[in-house]
Order: C-alpha cells, then structure tokens, then sequence
C-alpha cells in the first residue's frame, strides 16, 4: 500500500499454525512454521513483528501476539527433540562459497546445503553467527541458541572457517577458482558517522564497537578480561533512536552507568496511527522497548529525548569527551526539512557517547574493491533480478544488497538468493548430473526430523 511495508517477509503462515498451536497440535504448527522460516527461534525473538502490525485485531483492539506464539512453538520443537540434523537426500558436486554468517547467509547456507550442494562459510569474527552473536545482546537473544543452531548446520554439512576476511586472509582468486558460486552476504558494516567539531576526542564510539566488543569479552571471560568499553559510572549519552541505539541503552543500564540519555532527531511519534499510515501498513507509532522500560525503572524517567541535535562535542583538554552541545530541532516545509529552534542550546555531560544513527551500506574495501563489482546508487551491491552482480557466478544478499533492515528481511533474502544460485547451478551442471532437489520440490526445507509425529 502506497509503497508501505506491510506484513511478514517470509510470508509465514501464521493464521495455520496459530490455529494449530490453539488445538495443541504443536508438532504440526511446527512444520507450517519451518516451511516458510530457518530461524524461528531468532525472529521469535528479535523481530519488531511486523505481522502483528498487519494482524486483522490489530484494527480495533491489540494484535494477537504472534511473535510470543512463533517463539513458544520453536522453543517447544527444541525441547521434544523436533529440530534435529537433517543431512541432504543427495549431494551434487557443486561447490558454494557463502561470504557472512549472518541471517542471510545462514539461511543461504541452509537451503543451499539442503539443496545437496557443498557449502562453506566464511566469517570474518572469531564465531559464526553476524549480528546474531555480536550485534544483538545477549539479554535480547542468547547466544547458546545462536551455537545452538550452528552446530546443528554444522552437522548437517556445512563448514564454518572464523577468523577469515575473504580478500584478506584469503585470496579473492582462490575464491573464484575454488567455487562455482560466490555469494556475498557480508551485511551493511559502514556506520553513519558525525562529522561535527571534537569529533576525534576520546570516549565517542560507533554502537556496533560498544556492543561487539561487550558480548565478546561477556562470552570470552565474562568481562573478566576488561576488553569491552565500559559504561559503569558515567553519563551516557546515545545518539540514535533506533533498535541499535536501545541495545546500547540496555547495555549500557547493565554496565552500571550514572546517567542515561538517547537522543533522536525526529519529534515523538503520535500514539496511534495517523491518517497517512492506515492499516496493514507498519504501524508509525511510539513504543516503548525493553531498554527504555528498563531506564525508567533505573532512573525514573524515559531515556529518550526527541526532536535534538547534537551540535558539538566538549573536550576536557586532555582529548577526553565530557559533554555535548545540542539543540532542539523541527520539522518545516512539510516536514521535508529540519529547523533549528532558537534559544535550546543545552549542554548534557557525557563521559561516553555512542553513535547508533544506522549505516550506509556494505564496506566498499577489500573483497568487493578487489572483485569490482557494481555497486547500485546506494552504494549497495547492485544485482539483477536473479540476485547476481555483475559478475556472473557471484550473488548477493540480505543488507549488503538491500541497506540495513530487519533480520526477517535477511533470512527472507537468504532465501531467495539460494533458489537462484540453485537455477544458476543447475543450468551449468552437464545433462548426466542429477537435477537440484530445489528443481525437483518446490517447497522450502524443512528442519524437523522426518520421523517425528504429532
């Protein structure tokens, strides 16, 4: 409607398995929900659901809560024994080369490998899993679940090699002439930066640093080995609204911090849908997230301030950051412009400040420098309609080729790109190769055990 996203990505059959979680029948809603979804264990979790926003109650009274019932119906399919390794009916001879481990290229990797081909990926960090492990805290997603699910592609066949940077520590030409396809799914890494006077004093950090660095020291020693940047009894400040900015705000609280502040450009949204944003349209209104119910229990009040730049920052002479300088802004011209309001400069201490205010795409070093290929207006990584770069043979996927989004959208996208790189195959296997399993059944892939009854 009108452009306006609406609905699940992964177009899962939530009236089926609603109903069927209703009667009990857990094992079967089970299998409607895998049909359609690898992970249901991560977006049951970590989706802003916007099903539920599209959900028909949703237009007098509140939503059913479908993302607590996908949730319960994963955790359950763990628990009986449901979800278990399921090798391929066959192998071809193919080889696939999966640059990422994050949703979209877990969810490549799975239907890939289930497609029977050989699938290897690479991950820049120290453990598979992207943003899974190292972008969304543990609090909000538990990384046993994330080792969880890798294991178990693991013992389905794929390979997992960590602690590699294709273009790096392996060569661009041996990827080529190793795989028959390429698919990168490196995500959107490049923060948004903000370019304003002191910028270069110490104790500012992109989020992503902050909470990379936070679950790692967290899984290495339990933040015993101090290799994390810690909040504890300082005034925070986080400049971002977004999803990634109340992780940062979460952290932060569980850090022991002094003070909390989240900064967000844009004025408050209204409380129920405007005019212009009608349902099943994504739902514009104000929410109030795990971090800032857990801020207002801390220090009594909503962390977040609306409508607010940051106009400097403060040094203390020693390059150390101390305070920001900001300004209330609002909307003009139709709400196409921001305007400065006079007379609201204000100064807030800040011993630590972290940048959340998104990303701007894939980084354009290295691999994709080294495999020159074309990148979109965006400066995303352009694709055709079959999600292949210009380069024939190596695809793209998830936020490297659609900007930063949701993890539902990358699983989704995963997806799609595994069925072309499938067709791709397929048209260059020799007529004596048997034809994909993809070729051959429709249907997506399913990961509970074949033998399992209701």
């Amino acid at each position: 409607m009108n452009g306006a996203a609406s609905g699940c990505p992964l177009n899962n059959l939530i009236p089926e398995w609603n109903d069927l979680a209703f009667k009990g029948n857990w094992h079967e809603a089970l299998m409607r929900l895998l049909r359609t979804n690898n992970f249901p264990e991560f977006t049951g979790r970590v989706c802003p659901a916007p099903c539920e926003g599209s959900c028909v109650r949703a237009l007098d009274d509140s939503p059913v809560a479908i993302k607590s019932i996908e949730s319960a119906i994963a955790d359950r399919g763990f628990e009986q024994g449901w979800i278990v390794p399921r090798m391929p009916r066959l192998r071809t001879d193919k080889q696939v080369a999966v640059i990422g481990s994050g949703p979209a290229g877990l969810s490549c990797a799975a239907e890939l490998n289930q497609a029977g081909h050989y699938v290897t990926v690479f991950e820049r960090a120290d453990r598979p899993g992207g943003l899974l492990m190292y972008g969304i805290p543990n609090m909000k997603l538990d990384k046993t679940l994330v080792q969880r699910r890798i294991d178990l592609m693991a013992a389905e066949g794929i390979q997992f090699v960590t602690n590699t940077e294709v273009g790096r520590d392996y060569p661009t030409k041996q990827l080529l002439t190793t795989f028959d396809a390429v698919v990168l799914c490196g995500g959107a890494t490049k923060p948004r930066d903000l370019r304003i006077e002191n910028r270069n004093l110490s104790g500012i950090h992109f989020a992503m640093e902050f909470l990379r660095l936070n679950t790692k020291s967290l899984l290495d020693s339990n933040h015993n080995d101090g290799k994390y940047i810690s909040a504890n009894n300082k005034d925070v400040i986080v400049i971002g609204g977004g999803d990634t900015g109340a992780d940062c705000v979460a952290t932060a609280l569980r850090h022991g911090c002094r003070s909390l502040v989240q900064f967000e450009i844009l004025s408050q949204p209204p409380a129920t849908r405007a005019a212009d944003n009608p349902w099943p349209q994504w739902p514009r209104i104000h929410r109030t997230e795990y971090a800032h119910q857990e801020a207002l229990a801390a220090f009594g009040q909503d962390p977040r301030e609306y409508g607010i730049t940051t106009q400097r920052f403060i040094g203390d002479g020693y390059n150390n950051v101390v305070a920001i300088q900001s300004q209330h802004v609002r909307c003009a011209k139709g709400n196409a412009t921001l305007e400065a309001i006079p007379d609201t400069e204000r100064t807030w201490p800040a011993q630590l400040v972290l940048l959340a205010m998104g990303f701007l795409g894939p980084e354009k070093e290295g691999l994709l420098a080294q495999l020159r290929v074309r990148l979109s207006d965006r400066g995303t990584v352009h694709v055709d309609d079959n999600q292949m770069t210009s380069i024939p043979g190596i695809f793209a996927a998830g936020d490297m080729e659609r900007g930063q989004s949701l993890v539902v959208w990358a699983i989704a996208d995963g997806r799609k790109v595994a069925r072309a790189v499938d067709r791709y195959l397929a048209l260059n296997q020799s007529l004596r190769d048997t034809p994909s399993p993809f070729q051959l059944e429709a249907s997506a892939v399913s990961y509970a055990h074949a033998s399992a009854t209701s």
